[in-house]
């Protein structure tokens, strides 16, 4: 998923720097003011001022290292000897890859209570942080007429011109995996993602590079998710958001929470569970908004004109939801399918 931002938010290349930088300091060690959140891509500005604002309450530091959905949650696998991250945030079915792995430890941040039992782990490794959707994303100067639905996205004219992210590498394109087998089921995703292969750019592990890319008219339609597509719209523009409809003309989405949790071990636990209840307190949620997401807590309404922009771009969107955890137990006999049907 997603493209990143300097200061608060490093680019997962400079990870090395980053955790020599860290050094693996003791959790809670006096003086060492400071918090680790390994994240997938999407919410950098709202990062950036997030933890800002958490710096001038508490002294800590943020160092956020950001990178694909699937990725972050291998890199705290690969250091469980050595713990470097203190929090992660990723994308289903990855955080629960990631409790299931062990690599997450029990915790309730304050607020938590309000998150609803769908969106959270019944054993406390992790809580839906904010909420936000599956979409897809057009050149409108280029890409004309606009695509409407799944079939239009087979017409030879995308040869070579149509993107999106990996199953299993991106949170985002797994998710393509999944509203394919929604819409066509089991078999017939794989025949139609097949079909669409003439047309496919070939593999990215990172949604949010998409987006520039479909901007430019490098490529005319790709995949992304709601918040990261809105946010860059009203940053720069140069692509619409649209949600294929099926052959009955129904269009359909699901949620793909950012779900944030405690990493087992954490150098940084004291600190870590300070971010997590600011993360979900009340007034950070409210300011979800901000970055076109929608509160987790369902106490906190979302408001204002981003708001609104949301309901605007969702209306006769049908959701439906995903069992995350049967999804998880079956994603690597999903991923070798869809892998042998594509090439790729």
């Amino acid at each position: 998923m997603r493209i990143r931002k300097a200061a608060v938010v490093a680019l997962a290349a400079t990870l090395t720097g980053l955790l020599s930088a860290c050094g693996g300091t003791a959790g809670g060690a006096s003086g060492d003011q400071t918090v680790t959140v390994y994240t997938a891509d999407g919410l950098e500005d709202w990062y950036t001022a997030r933890f800002a604002e958490f710096k001038q309450q508490t002294g800590i530091t943020v160092q956020a290292v950001t990178a694909g959905s699937a990725e972050v949650v291998s890199r705290v696998g690969k250091e469980k000897a050595n713990t470097q991250a203190d929090v992660l945030v990723t994308l289903p079915p990855f955080v629960q890859q990631a409790a299931k792995e062990g690599l997450l430890a029990a915790s309730t941040p304050k607020g938590a209570d309000q998150v609803p039992a769908a969106q959270k782990d019944p054993q406390g490794r992790y809580y839906a942080l904010m909420n936000n959707y599956l979409s897809f994303i057009y050149n409108p100067q280029q890409a004309n007429p606009a695509p409407k639905s799944w079939n239009d996205l087979l017409d030879p004219k995308y040869k070579g011109k149509l993107q999106y992210s990996t199953p299993g590498e991106a949170g985002d394109g797994t998710a393509v995996l999944l509203q394919a087998q929604h819409v066509f089921g089991d078999q017939g995703a794989l025949e139609y993602l097949g079909k669409l292969q003439a047309n496919n750019v070939g593999p990215s592990s990172s949604t949010g590079k998409l987006q520039p890319k479909v901007a430019k008219g490098e490529v005319l339609v790709a995949n992304g998710d709601l918040q990261m597509n809105l946010a860059e719209i009203d940053k720069s523009g140069g692509f619409s958001v649209f949600f294929p409809a099926d052959a009955q003309g129904k269009r359909s989405t699901f949620a793909l929470p950012y779900f944030a949790g405690l990493v087992n071990n954490a150098p940084h636990s004291d600190n870590a569970r300070k971010l997590l209840d600011f993360l979900f307190s009340p007034e950070t949620q409210a300011k979800a908004s901000d970055a076109y997401g929608i509160p987790a807590r369902s106490d906190v309404k979302p408001q204002g004109p981003k708001a609104e922009k949301i309901t605007a771009a969702m209306s006769g969107v049908d959701i439906w939801t995903p069992d995350w955890n049967a999804v998880l137990g079956r994603l690597d006999a999903d991923l070798a399918a869809y892998r042998k049907a594509t090439g790729q």
